[in-house]
Formats: C-alpha cells, structure tokens, sequence
C-alpha cells in the first residue's frame, strides 16, 4: 500500500451483496477502495478478488471508526470517498409495530442509524484534510412507505435520509467541498433478501419461489434491482460529475414510488 493520488473509497459491508457491487465497480472506475466488514474471512477474499484493500471493522464501534480512517490516511493519504452500505434488515418474524422486540429495534438502529452517523462523523474532517469528499449514505424505499413487517428496517432508513441532508446541509454551510447523498434501492436479489424471502415463506407456509414471484410483481419494469445498477448510482454521486449534487436522494427502484402500472380495472 502507498499514497495515492486517485480518490480513495471506504465501502462499509463491502464483503458481500450491494457492498461488494459498490467496490466492484468503484475499483474498476479508478478509485483505491477500501471495504470494511465484520465478515473476516469474506471480506478478504472478496478484497483479493476485486482488487482491494480489506480492514475489519464493525460500524458500531465508535473507536474503530476513528482507527479505520487513520489507517486509510496513513496507507493512502486521505480518504475522499464514504458509502455508508453496511445495514441490517432484521428478522420478520417478530418485526410488526406491535410484537418488534427492543433489543431489535436497537440493534437495527444501531447498525444503520449510529453507523452511518459515526461514519459521516469520521469522514467529515477526514475530507476537510483531503480539500474535498463524496458521503453516500445506503438507505431505501423503505424510508417513504409503510413497512409493517420490517417496523424498525424501514423507520431506520427514513432516519438515513433525514441525517443525509443536514450532513449535506453543515458542510455547505462550513464551506467544504463535502457532498452528502443518499441511494435508496427497491428490491434487490441479494443475500440479504433472500433471507427475509426466506422467513416469509416459512411464516405463511408457501414455497419461496412463490415468494419471489410475488415480490416481482410488485415493482412496474417487472424484476430485481441489479446491485450493479445501484452500484453505478453510487458511482455518479462519488465522481466530479455530480460535484453540483449535495442532499439529493437518488430512487433507484425499478419504478415502485413513483410510477403505478395497476389499471383501476386491476384493482
């Protein structure tokens, strides 16, 4: 490792799903990437397969924060890239407003609420150092639509977007050449999903393709979102080309906010 002169990225959860897409494509935009993880192992073999650097870390950990970027800065000289990726989804089985367990609710708000927070709050001065930064914070449609089965995922993405923009908001105000802005995929055939398709299934006692079936026909162009799709949103916020964007929060959701293919015969 040395100092470089390209925009040095940190990706959190970068060992697998939506994180390793970020890093992928990242990487294969020019820029030295960091990925963190609490998946030791993974994580460093996804590292040697996309040409990356790994350090372990867990984002609620306020002390590894201070360290992982001290690290990045000693190693490469600055660090001019944040994707806040790492997040939990929780269980559905006990995630309702009325039967979601505290301790739940505090560790999905601590992974991906206090995370992301840490993490801008790590990466601010980090890029007052470097002159300039990109911070893209991983949220969801889930901070604009009900999510009874997912109570805590889906007030915790919302709390994503609001700290988004007064992030965006201070480091204009300090006159920094920070932006801050949020991605907020729709369904994306990850790990992740398939573990909630998973629990669905076994709750209403029905196959999990039928499942999946079912969750695509909810989104209007017909199919998951591609990682690599939402990875390339993400590329665009972190590049100069989007040097004028700062508290935007970017849909990449194959049409389900916004658009409605149901006819009111279909109703």
């Amino acid at each position: 490792m040395g100092h470089t002169d390209q925009p040095v990225a940190l990706v959190t959860g970068g060992a697998s799903g939506l994180g390793k897409a970020i890093a992928q494509r990242l990487a294969a935009d020019g820029t030295t990437v960091v990925i963190s993880d609490i998946q030791r192992e993974l994580g460093f073999a996804t590292a040697e397969a996309c040409g990356c650097t790994f350090l372990e870390q867990d984002v609620c950990d306020e002390t590894q924060w201070s360290e992982i970027v001290r690290e990045i800065e000693k190693h490469f000289g600055r660090l001019t890239i944040l994707v806040n990726n790492a997040g939990l989804l929780g269980s559905s089985e006990a995630a309702s407003p009325e039967n979601t367990p505290l301790a739940s609710w505090q560790r999905i708000f601590a992974v991906n609420v206090e995370g992301v927070f840490l993490g801008c709050r790590a990466a601010i001065p980090a890029m007052r150092r470097a002159g300039s930064g990109a911070i893209i914070n991983v949220s969801s449609i889930g901070d604009r639509t009900a999510t009874p089965d997912a109570t805590a995922y889906g007030a915790s993405k919302a709390a994503v977007r609001q700290l988004t923009t007064s992030v965006a908001q201070y480091c204009a105000e300090q006159k920094l050449k920070v932006r801050c802005n949020s991605v907020h995929p729709g369904p994306l055939r990850t790990p992740l999903l398939d573990r909630s398709i998973e629990d669905m299934a076994r709750q209403r006692g029905v196959a999990f393709d039928q499942v999946v079936a079912e969750l695509k026909c909810l989104i209007p162009l017909g199919d998951f979102i591609p990682p690599e799709e939402v990875a390339a949103a993400v590329a665009f916020l972190a590049s100069d080309e989007a040097r004028h964007i700062t508290g935007s929060a970017l849909l990449v959701d194959g049409g389900l906010i916004h658009c409605n293919t149901m006819s009111n015969s279909d109703r």
